[in-house]
């Protein structure tokens, strides 16, 4: 192994083992060069004369450009626009993002939490916890109403198992389930990595305050129980939450720090929160019981692995990406801005309750409970999902999601007001066009 791997590890083990035991052979094995990267921050500060370090292009003081390429990125200058990050981010823009964090979930005041990594995108945040903590072999616990990507990530890339559990019961999430699947994992594997993604992607459902306490409950007795836990949040759609009795914050913070055999993992981005989704801009942040502060050597040394593991696959994130979010972040008017967006979308969810809530609808389809995000999902009765998809299409021109044989998927958040009653209107015709055929 390479030392500077082991003297990561070396910290992890001192801090808490059980983190160790958490982490891949390949999570265990990576570390962050002390190499060129190293070498070119050590002449940033000190080469005051010549900087022959990093293989960029220099021109009067400005990384060299194309005017045409300029002409696109007026009110920036080229070192800003153009250069290469950090590995691990722009230690400005991780500062920045991590106030905001604070700002949002006011209980994850003074838990112990590592300054957030910055990933392109949060899939890569969810890739580089799979590359970090996920074995071939390790059962991930994840809802049947889930986002396809975990599959991939997980099933395909890291060979893992999917363990799925049956997410509504009645009116809300089926916390028995939940809980028994958790269980019968810890009891089997005595390890295990349980994805939450609050809003849901494909159901548009967050928990309540209750649920949300129960949840956490769960994962608690879970890790006190002798099972190693990785709790893995993805906040895509964090902000979202359009009902009184949602959860509003992330369960991250009622995770963080709570046990020395829990690893919360707070995987979210940009994307969603400042509507910039082909920026690519995400981010990971991490906590755990039985460390004093977040600038604990464990924190320190997952910070490292992460940046080990983009340096190998991306080398870093866009730089032009982290400078506008930075930017947007420290505009004043920001979070009022995000509101604002985020009560267009309130308005459009519902829309779709209303139009929903008439009784005519009730042959064709049952509605999932929905309350947040950007989806919402139908159980279709006697129609083929797949064959209401490609009918839509044809015959109507409309496009929605087939999750399976019985539920689609409408992306509300790309409708406009006026728009949702004619969308179900059209959806019950094709509905009716094939029952009745």
């Amino acid at each position: 192994m390479n030392p500077i791997a082991l003297e990561l590890n070396n910290a992890i083990a001192a801090a808490n083992p059980h983190v160790l035991e958490m982490l891949s052979t390949l999570g265990r094995e990576m570390y962050m060069p002390k190499g060129i990267l190293t070498q070119a921050a050590e002449a940033k500060q000190h080469a005051h004369r010549y900087d022959a370090t990093i293989g960029t292009a220099m021109e009067h003081g400005q990384a060299m450009n194309l005017p045409s390429v300029m002409a696109s990125l007026k009110g920036l200058s080229p070192n800003d626009a153009l250069l290469y990050a950090p590995a691990p981010g722009l230690m400005a823009l991780r500062q920045e993002w991590q106030r905001k964090t604070l700002v949002d979930n006011p209980d994850l005041q003074g838990k112990p939490m590592s300054l957030p990594v910055v990933t392109n995108g949060l899939t890569h945040g969810l890739s580089l916890v799979g590359d970090l903590f996920v074995e071939p072999g390790d059962v991930v616990l994840v809802p049947d109403m889930m986002w396809e990507n975990y599959h991939l990530i997980f099933a395909v890339g890291r060979q893992a198992q999917l363990r799925q559990f049956p997410f509504f019961k009645g009116n809300g999430l089926n916390l028995d389930g939940f809980r028994k699947a958790l269980n019968e994992i810890c009891a089997e594997r005595g390890k295990v990595v349980v994805l939450m993604n609050f809003p849901n992607n494909p159901t548009g459902y967050a928990p309540s305050e209750s649920e949300a306490r129960e949840i956490a409950a769960a994962l608690r007795a879970a890790a006190a129980g002798g099972a190693n836990v990785v709790a893995l949040v993805d906040d895509a759609y964090f902000g979202l939450f359009f009902e009184e009795q949602v959860l509003k914050r992330s369960i991250f913070g009622q995770l963080a720090g709570a046990h020395p055999r829990l690893l919360a993992i707070k995987a979210d981005a940009a994307t969603k929160e400042a509507y910039v989704w082909g920026l690519r801009i995400g981010f990971l942040a991490f906590s755990t019981g039985g460390t004093a502060a977040s600038d604990s050597p464990l924190y320190q040394a997952l910070e490292k692995k992460v940046a080990g593991c983009i340096r190998a696959a991306v080398s870093n994130c866009s730089q032009l990406s982290q400078k506008v979010v930075l930017e947007a972040l420290r505009h004043p008017d920001f979070m009022a801005q995000r509101s604002a967006k985020a009560a267009v979308l309130q308005a459009r969810a519902a829309k779709v309750k209303e139009v929903l809530a008439q009784d005519r609808f009730d042959e064709a389809w049952t509605p999932y409970p929905f309350n947040s995000g950007y989806f919402m999902c139908l159980r279709l009765k006697r129609v083929n999902a797949e064959a209401l998809r490609q009918h839509l299409l044809k015959a109507y021109g409309i496009g929605v999601i087939a999750n399976n044989d019985t539920d689609i998927r409408i992306a509300f958040s790309c409708l406009e007001l006026d728009q949702i009653s004619d969308l179900f209107e059209l959806l019950l015709k094709a509905w009716r066009d094939l029952a009745a055929a």
